[in-house]
This record gives structure tokens, sequence and C-alpha cells, in this order.
């Protein structure tokens, strides 16, 4: 099936006054979805209208959001989900079944009602194909209860004005649920070179690719726990050869309720995969791809899948010759995907990309908050077309005590009026730093692998000016230290080497530890996240002038271990008496309560061996308000671990 193009699009029809504002096209606005246990699978459509064929779109992204429902508890498991363009028209229009978008679901039994999160992708290279009515399925997969699910959003940001390239037609590629490592159902049989014949016009070929790995057999746990390489070809010339393995531990949605940490085969829990992305240059009337993976034969269990979705978009050359785009503002932005890096104190950080045919080799970039004194940064490089760059701009941030917005302007790409100065400008709304006072207190308790872990504090000169070291540190130790900060801008980092964090409840031999700060009279300020995976920082200002936060009381509350037989304890730090309960829940349904009148800090210890296997939510309020909320996994014996 090939979907050509209908419309006709001037090559050089440029808008060279700001963009105006996006429109926002919604699929599924809080739908409810669950799984269907009985099939595996559970497909939720809705009709959408987009811009009509003769509009001129320049970018679409596409943000879902997963959340807690209405009237179900949020789902438990790490499922892969497909999102696809369907049907065109009406209910007997053309099925597309172009997958433009792979959702895989976090480990949600740790969330309450109110949480949500919202992850982005790209999708302008369908936009030939998202016009009028358009039929979006999203396909939530699985198995488990119909009892619990999540709210689903799928808004489609719109942003209108010249393409900078002009698609052609677009062809799906190689699409399947294929065997790896299966000695009867050999995966080389299966993904066999593809000839294509190329589009009058056609100058740069898009090869755009999803793929992930399942299942888990023996001896390599392939397909989700098993690194192995991919090798794509065009005309038997390799274009890309990468490892299949993503890193999960620096996921910007922690900690979850389940293995989150846990590297995998190009994906993670909690994670709306970005796809590969190929650019080739097409030179005679047919070309061909072929793909293959590295040779594998499993030996026992053999069940590992390569789930492949894949399609060839054919464009005609770029329009204009400097054309750049900024993509991103990663710091400072307040939005949830960039929580690891933010808020931030100094060094911004922002992500452009070369839309125009000339390398892209110098840049003038215009920055700061706004209503303060802009700054200029001149950027040199050699970026070729479609490709993308970081650049970190120095300087201190500085912001309001109210909300703060933060503003870009790219200008004079290779010293050439840009072609399109409709997306030469972003902003972003972000929360000034933490205020701390000068004198803190830090504590910092090593787990059992102190030698994962580092602590430390730069001000914004860079320069490190406290640092608790990997190897200096001895294991379940508590050390304190007294600072005293002058007033000025700094960032506390804390480190962990094997992505395991200060604690992760299936890691219960690596011990728990903390990372808190605490002033000169012992009240919690800060506290950071034991289940982190690769770590965590925290941008914060002091000040002579800084007041005590006598309206809002820190709490930390640490159950371990969360994988046991019968017995765990609640390790508490409260800077006051106040009443606890400590709740004990099976799916949804108290099974135990425990009421102190006048908890302190200290150590409380529990026996459940007489509950029954299976995983248990422990909530606990303070004062009657729910402040804590985990999970445990009840075991029979230490060899289920």
């Amino acid at each position: 099936m090939k979907y050509s193009i209908i419309l006709f699009l001037s090559l050089y029809s440029f808008i060279c006054s700001a963009q105006s504002d996006p429109k926002h096209v919604i699929s599924h606005n809080r739908t409810t979805i669950t799984t269907n246990p009985q099939k595996g699978e559970n497909p939720y459509a809705a009709w959408a209208i987009f811009p009509a064929k003769d509009e001129q779109i320049r970018k679409i992204m596409m943000h879902v959001t997963l959340g807690t429902p209405d009237s179900l508890p949020t789902a438990h498991w790490d499922y892969k989900d497909h999102i696809k363009i369907r049907r065109t028209g009406n209910e007997e229009g053309e099925d597309l079944n172009l997958e433009i978008g792979r959702m895989l679901t976090p480990y949600g039994s740790i969330y309450s009602k109110g949480w949500d999160f919202t992850w982005s992708i790209d999708v302008t290279d369908f936009a030939m194909v998202l016009r009028d009515s358009i039929e979006i399925e999203y396909n939530h997969t699985g198995y488990e209860p119909t009892s619990v699910g999540w709210a689903l959003t799928i808004d489609f940001e719109i942003t209108a004005g010249p393409p900078h390239i002009i698609p052609l037609s677009i062809q799906p590629m190689w699409n399947g649920n294929y065997h790896y490592g299966d000695p009867e159902n050999p995966i080389e049989e299966a993904i066999k070179p593809i000839v294509y014949k190329i589009e009058e016009g056609s100058k740069i070929n898009r090869f755009r690719i999803q793929h992930t790995g399942h299942g888990m057999d023996r001896p390599k746990g392939c397909s989700e726990f098993c690194s192995r390489w991919r090798m794509i070809k065009f005309d038997n010339v390799v274009v890309q050869q990468k490892d299949l393995w993503k890193n999960c531990g620096n996921n910007p949605l922690y900690p979850q309720g389940g293995t989150w940490i846990f590297d995998r085969a190009l994906w993670c829990p909690g994670d709306l995969q970005q796809p590969d992305i190929i650019n080739i240059y097409p030179s005679k009337e047919k070309h061909e791809f072929s793909m293959k993976m590295e040779p594998y034969t499993a030996t026992e269990n053999i069940q590992a899948k390569e789930n492949i979705t894949s399609c060839l978009i054919q464009y005609s050359a770029p329009v204009n010759k400097n054309d750049v785009a900024i993509e991103e503002i990663i710091t400072p932005n307040n939005r949830p995907i960039y929580n690891r890096s933010n808020p931030k104190s100094f060094n911004s950080l922002i992500k452009i990309r070369n839309l125009g045919s000339e390398n892209l080799k110098t840049l003038t970039i215009t920055y700061g908050t706004k209503g303060f004194k802009m700054k200029k940064y001149k950027w040199k490089g050699d970026l070729p077309y479609y490709s993308s760059e970081k650049i970190l701009l120095p300087g201190t941030i500085l912001f309001e005590d109210t909300q703060n917005t933060f503003m870009v302007e790219c200008s004079k790409p290779n010293g050439k009026r840009d072609a399109w100065r409709g997306d030469n400008v972003l902003s972003s709304s972000f929360d000034k730093t933490k205020e701390l006072p000068e004198d803190l207190v830090i504590q910092f308790k090593t787990n059992f692998r102190p030698e994962e872990n580092n602590v430390f504090i730069i001000n914004n000169a860079g320069d490190t000016i406290f640092h608790k070291k990997d190897l200096e540190l001895k294991a379940d130790t508590i050390y304190t230290d007294t600072l005293h900060l002058p007033k000025g801008q700094y960032e506390l980092s804390l480190t962990d080497s094997a992505g395991t964090g200060l604690e992760f409840w299936f890691m219960s031999k690596q011990g728990y530890g903390f990372l808190r700060l605490l002033d000169l009279e012992g009240k919690l300020i800060h506290l950071f996240e034991k289940d982190c995976g690769d770590g965590e920082m925290l941008a914060f200002n002091t000040s002579p002038s800084y007041t005590t936060d006598t309206c809002n009381t820190l709490y930390d509350f640490i159950v371990y271990p969360k994988m046991t037989t019968g017995q765990f304890s609640l390790d508490t730090y409260t800077e006051k008496q106040e009443s606890m309960e400590v709740i004990l829940m099976s799916n949804g349904v108290p099974v135990e309560k425990h009421f102190y009148a006048n908890a302190v800090n200290g150590k409380y210890n529990y026996d459940i061996s007489h509950l029954d296997k299976g995983r248990y939510i422990i909530e606990i309020l303070m004062d009657g308000v729910r402040t804590y909320k985990t999970r445990i996994n009840k075991i029979d014996k230490k060899s289920d671990w």
C-alpha cells in the first residue's frame, strides 16, 4: 500500500512574521482505558478533525498523557501500546494502519488520584496523512484485571507554516512481531530486503522505525533483557548499526511501582519511544533497504520477539538553504519530562535543528529571562540537514519570585536571514530555584553499596565546593556535615553509577540510604528521592534573609525491605509528635491498620507472615492527611526473589 500526496504546496511561500498560536486536535480526552485479558489487546479508536489538505503545516507534535482514571485505581504493568492512524474520511475509508507512536506504560501502582504525566513526539512526517477526518487508534495491550486502568489523552499540537521539505509519498516497510533466536523461525527469513521505486522529484528518503524487544528466553534473556545489534543497509551500504539497548535509570518518570530502573531492549517503562530516523539520498530509479539482526539462537523458553514497524517517506529537496529551528528549551523548564535537569541555577540548555540544505556553521542565539537583560551567544559548528544539537548557553539564570519565562531566539544562520522565522523563537515557563539558609546540614546515609555514590555541590563558577566521594564512603553509615554557603546559587547532586539509587525494592540486599537537608534546628527542608535510579540534582539559592516555612511540614518515610517473607520496618523522620496511621491494603481494600497517637522519629517494626503472598500497598496518614504511598511484595521464601 502506498499513500500518495494529493495536495500541492508552494515551494517558496514563506511566513516571515512570528508563528501563530498552534492548533490543538485532541482525539482522546481522559479516555479511561483498560486491558482485555481474554485477547491481550484492547483498541480505543476515536475520530478527530485535522487541518484541510490545502492548509500549510510546519510541524506536528503529539503529546500523550497517562493519568489516574476518575473511577479506577491506576494500572500496574509495563505494557506495549501502539498509537496508529487507522482510517481516513469515514468508516469505509482506507485502513492505513500506520503506527505513529509507541507508548510503554509505567508501573503505576504507587500513583493516586490527580496524578498524570505527559510525553511528546514529533509526528510531522505524517503531516500529509493527518488531514481532514482521521481515526486515531490507541491499542492497549496486556492482561491485567480491568479493575485498574489509565486516563488517556492524545493531543496533536499543529503549527501552521510552510513545510521546510515537501512530502511526496509514504509507504510501509517492515511491520510485524518477529521471532528472534528461534531456530524454527529465523528472523532472517522474515525481514527480507525491500526494493522500492523513486517518486518523481524525490531527493531525500526518510526511513522511520519503531523497534522494541520483548520476551525472556535463555540463555540471554532476549529480547527484553538482552543487548544486541541491528544493522540497516541502503543499497548494501551500512547506514546505521546500533545496539538495541536503553538506559532506564535516568527516566524522568520516577519512582515507579516496579522494576523501572532495569535497562531494556530500546525501551523503558513509562516511555513514549522516540523513533530512529535515517535520511538517505536516492540517485537512481530503484533502491533497496535491508535489515540484519545480530545472529542468536535461544536454547530454552524460546519466546523472544522483535516488534518492528517502519515506513519510508519520500521528500523533495529542502526548500531553503538557511533555515534553523529551535526545538526545545531543556533548562530552565517546568515540564515534567525535563525534571532530571530542573529547576536550574546556571547554564541553560537548548536543542536546535538545521532544516536548511546548507550545513549550519554559525548561529546567533539571544537568550535570557523575560524582564532581565538578554544575553547573546555565537554558536559555531557544522550541522548537516536535519541534524540536531544541544547547546549549552552560559551564565546565571535570573528569576523573579513569581512565575518566570525564559526566552530564546535564533538568528542569522550562516550569517544569512532565516528563511522562516516562525520557529526561531521559543519560550518556557520555569520556577525559581529553592531558597535555603546560608547555614545548613547535609545528612547522608549510605546503603551497602557506597562505592556507587557521589554527593557534591558546585557553585555558579563550576567549582566543586563539597564532595562525598564514592571510594571514601563506608557502608551503612550516616555522614552529617554542617555547611556555610554564602549568598549565591548552587547545585547539589547525588549520582549512582549503577543506576539503582539509594534504595530499590527489588534489591533488598543493597539496603537503603537517604540524603536530607536540614536547617540548624533540625527541620527537614529538602529530601532527595531514594528510589532515584541514576541520581538526582537540586538547584538552590542561599539567602541570609531565609525564613523557616512553618506552614508546611516535610516527612521522611522508609519502608524496608519492600520484598519480604514477613518482617519489615518503617523508618520515620518527623519534626514533631503527630498522629500517624499506617494502612496496609490489598487490591484497594485495607487488610491492616496501625495507629500511633504521638509518632516520633524512629523505627517501627511489622510482621505480615500471616498474610497471603502478593503485592500490598502501604499508605501513611499524618494527622489524618495522606502523606506517603508505596508498595511491598510478600513472598513465601527467599528463593522467590
